[in-house]
């Protein structure tokens, strides 16, 4: 026997059967996709397919699946529709629930006979298409901020994820809904997409992350020039509009992108919100100002900032916080202006005695710095609403830091949101909503069936034990099978999670 290569072996062609699949274990995502009510609520709200041809729900449901096993751009398609047992699954997922009727439907869509189980590389680029808006491109003005309106098809993507956020809250529902909101730059070398603040070429969406459901709640794709904070207080709102029923206390945190005047009042304020007066805390802007008043801060009413080790065990860091008597002009001018709680926080720079005429050099450097007694410090502010014990407080609005920005690296580098598929700003827009759509439907099966350790696991380790699962998919009886190799432990970890996702409630209609 001549082998192919260096060692002992040779590939041939399976010939007994077909129906092999190098992802055995994508049946619980698709099992998710449509005990959760996902693929019937594309369908309803999307609207972005034609008459005939591919369906909304094969075509997001195919890149979302894409993103899943680890695909990043359009073309990769193809590796899904190689896999005949993975179509074999997939034509199960879009057909689910429909009745005789529905899916001779299906057939009746196709011309001539349907050759594919996934659409091909160029539907997918015709079917996102659909979602950008060419008349938006002329509203746009050189050197000003501006966000292209979603038309209707993209804002259908928002109402899916909204759906699925209240299948999540539906079998495991929370009251409080802490909300973070950031940005995270995407860099891209599309000839359309423009430069952000450090220079370079990007976009820059905003995303709300729910803490306690450790979900997207809600997404808004943007051009890298946008600022993080632009708007800020009309995406608080409409993600506000996502939250489902059961929450009844709302938390905002947010770098100092969101020390906007509006956006804090409109929090401490009751009117017009269901969730009624939302507390917060945000970075504040170190100005002169406000470095004046932490100079006014008595040494003695400086209190060690302590850090919290797993064990729970708090130990002293070389940070310090005090509370600041501050009022900004922007507040002091309003007799009605609210008052809120400024809270600031010192770290000691390198040791250095300050020489006569250094004053004058500090006046140079970033204003996050400061000097009293001969010693440098890095200054940081945080504005708040909440009457939490300083430490607490402080403790909790670092946690902002965390899951959140955990999430945008799991966006970007596991999932497909680091590569764009277009200059399209709208086409890019849906992809990125896509990749939310993913990042949430993993997220669901990691805390609402695997639970334990599985709720941490990045997507490398979801595809190394359960996705990337060999096995062959097998018709028997008119019943589709899916069979695993004798002896694989998997097969029981398998049938456990399948009975799970076949026991969570579906989220109420309406």
């Amino acid at each position: 026997m001549m082998t192919q290569g260096e060692l002992g072996f040779k590939y041939e062609v399976e010939h007994q059967g077909v129906g092999m699949s190098g992802m055995g274990g994508i049946g619980p995502y698709l099992d998710l996709a449509c005990r959760s009510g996902m693929v019937r609520s594309i369908e309803q709200n999307v609207k972005a397919a034609g008459e005939q041809g591919w369906t909304d729900a094969e075509s997001i449901l195919s890149l979302l699946m894409l993103n899943l096993v680890g695909g990043d751009c359009v073309e990769d398609v193809e590796k899904l529709e190689s896999d005949k047992g993975f179509c074999r699954l997939f034509g199960k997922a879009v057909s689910q629930g429909l009745s005789r009727k529905g899916r001779r439907g299906l057939k009746k869509r196709w011309r001539k006979e349907k050759t594919r189980s996934v659409p091909s590389s160029s539907s997918v680029f015709r079917y996102l298409a659909e979602f950008h808006d060419r008349a938006q491109e002329g509203l746009r003005e050189a050197g000003r901020a501006f966000i292209p309106s979603p038309n209707e098809a993209l804002r259908g993507l928002c109402k899916v994820n909204k759906d699925f956020v209240g299948f999540v809250q539906t079998n495991r529902s929370e009251r409080t809904a802490t909300l973070d909101m950031d940005a995270t730059l995407v860099d891209s070398e599309k000839v359309n997409a423009l430069r952000c603040y450090e220079g370079y070429p990007a976009y820059q969406p905003i995303n709300t992350w729910w803490a306690e459901q450790g979900l997207v709640l809600h997404t808004e794709f943007r051009d890298g020039n946008v600022p993080a904070g632009f708007e800020q207080r009309r995406v608080l709102e409409e993600a506000l509009k996502s939250l489902p029923k059961g929450v009844s206390k709302v938390r905002m945190r947010s770098d100092t992108a969101g020390y906007q005047h509006e956006l804090l009042r409109y929090c401490d304020e009751e009117k017009n919100k269901s969730c009624g007066r939302i507390e917060f805390t945000v970075g504040c802007d170190v100005s002169a100002e406000f470095k004046k008043a932490v100079l006014e801060v008595a040494e003695e009413d400086w209190r060690v900032l302590k850090k919290r080790e797993r064990s729970g065990e708090l130990t002293e860091t070389s940070r310090q916080w005090a509370e600041v008597c501050f009022v900004p002009n922007a507040i002091g001018h309003s007799k009605k202006g609210p008052e809120y709680r400024y809270v600031a926080i010192r770290e000691r720079m390198q040791d250095q005695l300050m020489l006569p005429g250094m004053e004058e050099d500090e006046r140079k450097l970033p204003l996050q710095t400061m000097h009293k007694g001969g010693v440098r410090y890095k200054v940081f502010g945080i504005v708040t609403n909440m009457d939490w014990e300083g430490q607490d407080l402080i403790e909790w609005h670092y946690k902002r830091c965390g899951r959140s920005e955990q999430a945008h690296s799991v966006m970007k580098e596991d999932l497909a949101g680091g590569k764009l598929p277009s200059g399209d700003f709208g086409e890019n827009a849906a992809w990125w909503w896509i990749m939310v759509l993913a990042f949430n439907l993993n997220a669901a099966l990691q805390c609402l069936v695997l639970g334990g350790r599985w709720v941490y696991r990045r997507m490398k380790a979801m595809r190394f034990h359960l996705i990337n699962i060999a096995a062959r998919v097998m018709d028997r009886s008119r019943q589709l099978s899916l069979r695993l190799s004798a002896g694989d432990p998997a097969y029981g970890w398998l049938v456990s999670i399948r009975a799970k996702i076949a026991a969570l409630r579906p989220a109420p209609s309406g």
